[in-house]
C-alpha cells in the first residue's frame, strides 16, 4: 500500500522543516539528541517550548480558541514527525498534553482562564501524582488521603515516581476522599501548588543514575477545593479521560531516529558482520514499519472524530516494546563497550570522552530508562486487559 499526503500537507512539511532549520539551535539540538528519557530536562524542554510559543506552535493539539493552531490531523502528525526526526527536545507532556486537555473538558471557566495560557507560554510547570507505594497499575487502590475542611481538603499520603516533580510548581493529583463503597468512586482530581506547607519532594535516583523521578510526602496539606477539577468522586473518570491523551504518542519518529542511530553505531563496531544480528535488526525495522501504518490508520480514524481508546492502548503497547527492543539490539551492537557509563556521558557539553563510540552512553541510557516504558503511563498487561474488553468484549 502506497500513501501520500496532499500538495498542501507537504507544503506545510516544507514551512516546518524551514522553521526548524532556523529556529532550532544547535545548543538545543544536542540536548534532543541526547535525550534519554521520554522528556528532556527542564531548561531544554521549556526552552524549546517558548521557541514554538513565539510562533503560535505550543500546542497543535488544543482547539484555536485556547490557543491551539487550527492544524488538521495529518498536519499535527507531519509535525510531530518533523521534530522527533531533527531531534528537538522533547517537551514536558504533563501540562501540555495531559492536564490542559483535562481542564478543557472539565474545568470551570475561570480555571480555563487562569491556567491554560500559564501552560501555553511555559509559566506552569507540572507534575503528575498518580501512582503510589502498592498503587502502581492498580490505581484504584490509591490511598493519599484528602479530608474535607471547610473550603478546603487537607491531604495526608505519598505519591511516588513523580517526574520531575524537583522541577514542578504545580501538581495535578488523584486523591482518595471517601473510602466508602468502590475504590473509583471515592477520588477526587485535584490541582495543587508545589510550594504549599506540608509537600516534601525526595529523589529517587534511576539505573540511569539521573535523577528524573520523585517521591513526593503530604503531611497536612491544605488544598482550596476550588482547585478541583470536575465534582468530587469524579475523579477517575478525569483520569480515564487524561489517560488516553498520555497515551496517544506518536512513537514511530523517534524509534526511527533510535533505529538509523542503531545502524550507524553497529556499522562502528562490525555487527552488521553478524548475519544473526542483520535479521534481528531488519524484524525491528518490519515492525516498525507496521506501527507506522497502524498510526497512520489511528491518524485517519481521529481525523473522522473518533476518540480511539482502545488504539491509544494498543499503540502505547506495541510502541514501548519497540522501543525496548531497538534499545537491547543497541546493547547487543555494542558488545563490551555497554559495560562502561556514566551519566554525566550524557549531559550535553559534557567534556569526559566515553569508552567506545561516541554515541553509546545514549544508547545505554536510553535502555536503561526506557526498562519503564512499559510500565509508565499504564503498564502493559493492564492495557492489554483494556483492550480485550474494549476492543473484543471480553
Amino acid at each position: 500500500m502506497e500513501l501520500r499526503f496532499s500538495e498542501a500537507d507537504e507544503a506545510f512539511r516544507a514551512a516546518v522543516r524551514d522553521f526548524l532549520e532556523h529556529n532550532l539551535t544547535d545548543e538545543l539540538r544536542a540536548a534532543g539528541r541526547a535525550s534519554t528519557s521520554a522528556f528532556s530536562e527542564k531548561q531544554w524542554n521549556l526552552g524549546w517550548l517558548k521557541i514554538l510559543h513565539a510562533k503560535g506552535w505550543a500546542a497543535p493539539d488544543w482547539p484555536v480558541e485556547y490557543g491551539g493552531t487550527g492544524w488538521s490531523i495529518s498536519q499535527r502528525y507531519i509535525f510531530d514527525t518533523e521534530c522527533a526526526l531533527a531531534e528537538t527536545p522533547p517537551l514536558s507532556p504533563m501540562g501540555l498534553r495531559m492536564v490542559a486537555p483535562v481542564i478543557m473538558a472539565y474545568g470551570r471557566p475561570d480555571q480555563k482562564a487562569f491556567y491554560l495560557p500559564r501552560i501555553l507560554a511555559g509559566e506552569d510547570y507540572w507534575c503528575q501524582g498518580y501512582s503510589e507505594p502498592g498503587s502502581g497499575s492498580d490505581l484504584a487502590s490509591l490511598r493519599c488521603r484528602a479530608v474535607s475542611d471547610g473550603d478546603d481538603y487537607i491531604i495526608d499520603g505519598t505519591k511516588i515516581w513523580t517526574t520531575q516533580a524537583h522541577f514542578a510548581n504545580r501538581m495535578f493529583a488523584l486523591v482518595r476522599t471517601d473510602a466508602t463503597g468502590r475504590p473509583q468512586e471515592g477520588i477526587t482530581f485535584l490541582l495543587l501548588d508545589m510550594d504549599t506547607p506540608g509537600i516534601t519532594v525526595q529523589p529517587i535516583i534511576t539505573l540511569a543514575g539521573d535523577h528524573e523521578v520523585n517521591q513526593v510526602f503530604f503531611d497536612g496539606v491544605r488544598v482550596p477545593k476550588a482547585n478541583r477539577i470536575g465534582g468530587e468522586g469524579e475523579g477517575w473518570a478525569v483520569a480515564k479521560y487524561l489517560l488516553i491523551h498520555e497515551r496517544g504518542s506518536t512513537f514511530t519518529a523517534r524509534i526511527r531516529v533510535s533505529l538509523q542511530r542503531l545502524k550507524t553505531i553497529a556499522a562502528e563496531t562490525g555487527a552488521l558482520e553478524d548475519t544473526g544480528f542483520r535479521m534481528r535488526l531488519a524484524q525491528a525495522g518490519v515492525t516498525l514499519e507496521g506501527l507506522a501504518m497502524t498510526e497512520l490508520r489511528v491518524m485517519a480514524e481521529i481525523s473522522k472524530g473518533a476518540l480511539m481508546a482502545a488504539e491509544s492502548s494498543m499503540m502505547k503497547t506495541l510502541g514501548t516494546e519497540l522501543m525496548q527492543k531497538v534499545n537491547e539490539l543497541g546493547l547487543e551492537a555494542l558488545e563490551n563497550f555497554a559495560m562502561p557509563y556514566s551519566h554525566r556521558w550524557t549531559i550535553p557539553g559534557a567534556n569526559d570522552v566515553p569508552a567506545g563510540p561516541r554515541q553509546a552512553p545514549i544508547l545505554i541510557g536510553q535502555y536503561l530508562n526506557n526498562r519503564a516504558a512499559s510500565i509508565y503511563g499504564g503498564a502493559n498487561e493492564i492495557q492489554r486487559n483494556i483492550l480485550s474488553k474494549l476492543a473484543l468484549g471480553l
